[in-house]
């Protein structure tokens, strides 16, 4: 088994004793997606695909972890990285630099992006949000309790604020399909 797999293994099973407690899927509503759109970014940009692949698996495994708050699941998500990775024999040049995609993820944050793979992360992770969309209106409708109109408002400024925290060549990259998007979902007035 691939040091990919070991690591899917793992995060599917914390994923799933979280989704038994939360009624949230981190597996089947973002991380999937981020693991698809990193996947794609690293093959378009010529990064280091295991190196993205790990860093996409672990982004946000602290959430169903359940290890830390969720505003610092970046810090305590690298942690476990570093833990995981190393019961693994992973080396440790690889350990570093994965642990540096996870802790350098979130777009909510400015934190610098030093490799590409750290960047491609951050992305992925973005995009993801336009993999899932049905969950944003969940968020809108059922968690946050916003009419129609308000609701749909919150949808697509939070895709809006999503599209404008791409770096610029994955915004580039993603600029039809976010059009696309904006136009089926939302009537400009």
């Amino acid at each position: 088994m691939t040091i990919v797999e070991q690591i899917k293994e793992e995060l599917l099973k914390r994923t799933n004793t979280a989704k038994e407690e939360d009624k949230y899927d981190f597996w089947e509503d973002h991380i999937q997606y981020v693991v698809k759109n990193a996947k794609e970014l690293a093959i378009a940009y010529n990064a280091d695909l295991e190196i993205v692949e790990l860093g996409a698996l672990l982004h946000d495994i602290a959430m169903p972890s359940k290890i830390g708050p969720r505003e610092e699941h970046h810090i305590y998500g690298a942690k476990i990285a570093e833990e995981l990775l190393t019961n693994l024999n992973y080396p440790k040049d690889k350990i570093e630099r994965v642990k540096q995609c996870v802790l350098n993820h979130r777009g909510s944050k400015d934190l610098p992006r030093n490799t590409l793979e750290e960047e491609i992360i951050a992305d992925a992770d973005v995009m993801a949000h336009f993999d899932s969309i049905p969950s944003l209106f969940s968020l809108a409708f059922q968690r946050l309790n916003l009419d129609i109109k308000e609701g749909t408002k919150y949808v697509k400024e939070k895709l809006e604020r999503d599209y404008n925290k791409l770096s610029p060549r994955t915004k580039e990259y993603l600029k039809e399909r976010y059009n696309n998007i904006i136009n089926v979902l939302f009537i400009n007035k």
